[in-house]
């Protein structure tokens, strides 16, 4: 889905050799927030977003408390919160048991479901009106063999030369890959089919979470996003005909309905799914995620470029929590840089660029350190969860859930979490 601001008719074009101050990578949302971060503490930013418009794919973002605290920090969450209804409580329904169960957690802190439009708009209108360049595709990236500085081939030919580079760019960073060597994600088997459906008379759902649970692994969420408004995600085995089906709506929706019809879900739920929103439906095919013990060894600063979001620590949706930890990351970048860069220097002189080059250095520095904890411990859990969903071996899921019930023993830990003022 893409989005039309007032930014789209403001496209600026990029000079061949044009030198730039603080580049980002991918107008997604971590990249959009991390610019709004480094506004708000009077760093100015450039983001380079691949598209024509704002786009807005997967249709909602679950929001839990971390992510509403980094939301705060940005300055948007109250904004956002006229946009979705408070999720009150939780459930869960396993079918071939007939068992239901409350969700423990949900409910005891703010939870809302957030269209993720609603969001990337959120975050794009707080932006100075020059700082999104579409159709800006990075291609390519290298260190200057002289300054060491990044530079960016974009699509169309042009070299962008850069002091600051942050690859917010996703799970096929390109930055992550060419700079700072990071292997490609890896993948879980399973798949997720997203939607909206929307009821004109008002749905009868309440402000209640449900996940029904059926048999072969397939599971579905439900949550309302407004009072006529309601998200929806199945997840399922991958197979071909995922792909398939990836580029065509009905085929999708024809999809979900028989494979919820086949494994006898509630009538309510499979009447909801087929009357889903078409553009709306969305397909995210063998989720991919960055092996925890990656997030341990490797280095993800090099010279004055890092890395944030999905480039950094993609994971399962596990937890719901990707689009939250990088709003983290977007808080805590913005703060470690504002405070490194605090001291005044001379950037007309080869002495004062290079002082800024160590500050900068220093700045990402801590910001790794400080997320790198963080990251691992969310994508740990993520992985663990994904690994007892996706393996067919009885002693993979027993270890994987031996380790979750020694390691991650409070489940809704990770919304507890708070990554500090901005």
């Amino acid at each position: 889905m893409k989005l039309k601001t007032r930014r789209s008719m403001q496209t600026q074009k990029l000079i061949v050799g044009e030198e730039r101050d603080i580049v980002i990578v991918g107008g997604g949302i971590c990249g959009l927030a991390t610019a709004l971060a480094l506004h708000r503490k009077g760093i100015k930013s450039v983001v380079l977003e691949r598209s024509e418009t704002l786009r807005s794919t997967g249709a909602a973002i679950i929001m839990q408390p971390n992510g509403w605290r980094a939301l705060d920090q940005l300055g948007v969450a109250s904004k956002l919160r006229q946009t979705a209804v408070p999720i009150l409580s939780g459930l869960h329904i396993a079918i071939e048991s007939s068992e239901l169960k409350d969700l423990p957690d949900v409910g005891k802190e703010e939870l809302r479901c957030l269209k993720r439009a609603d969001l990337i708009q959120s975050l794009a209108d707080d932006l100075p009106a020059d700082t999104i360049r579409f159709k800006c595709q990075v291609i390519s990236s290298k260190l200057d063999p002289i300054t060491s500085f990044p530079i960016l081939q974009l699509r169309d030919g042009t070299l962008l030369k850069a002091q600051v580079v942050i690859g917010c760019d996703g799970v096929n960073s390109i930055i992550s890959a060419s700079i700072l060597g990071l292997k490609s994600t890896k993948h879980f088997s399973t798949c997720v089919i997203r939607g909206f459906t929307n009821y004109e008379d008002g749905h009868e759902f309440g402000n209640k979470f449900v996940v029904v649970s059926g048999k072969d692994q397939v599971q579905l969420g439900r949550m309302p996003i407004t009072n006529t408004l309601v998200y929806w995600f199945l997840t399922r085995k991958w197979s071909s005909r995922d792909g398939m089906i990836s580029k065509h709506p009905e085929l999708i929706k024809r999809s979900v309905t028989e494979t919820m019809t086949d494994r006898h879900f509630p009538k309510e739920a499979v009447e909801m799914t087929s009357k889903s929103e078409l553009d709306s439906l969305h397909v995210t095919e063998q989720l991919r995620y960055r092996p925890p013990l990656e997030l341990l060894r490797r280095r993800f600063r090099k010279g004055t470029v890092t890395v944030a979001g999905d480039a950094m620590h993609a994971m399962g949706p596990f937890l719901a929590q990707g689009g939250s930890a990088s709003l983290e990351d977007a808080v805590v970048l913005g703060r470690c840089l504002a405070r490194n860069l605090r001291t005044k220097y001379s950037a007309s002189s080869f002495g004062g660029i290079e002082m800024r080059a160590l500050m900068v250095g220093n700045a990402f520095d801590e910001y790794v350190k400080e997320r790198r904890k963080r990251a691992f411990r969310v994508s740990m859990e993520t992985y663990l969860i994904g690994l007892m969903l996706d393996s067919s071996s009885v002693i993979v899921k027993f270890i994987a859930i031996a380790l979750m019930r020694a390691v991650f023993r409070d489940p809704g830990g990770h919304t507890r979490y708070n990554c500090g003022r901005l």
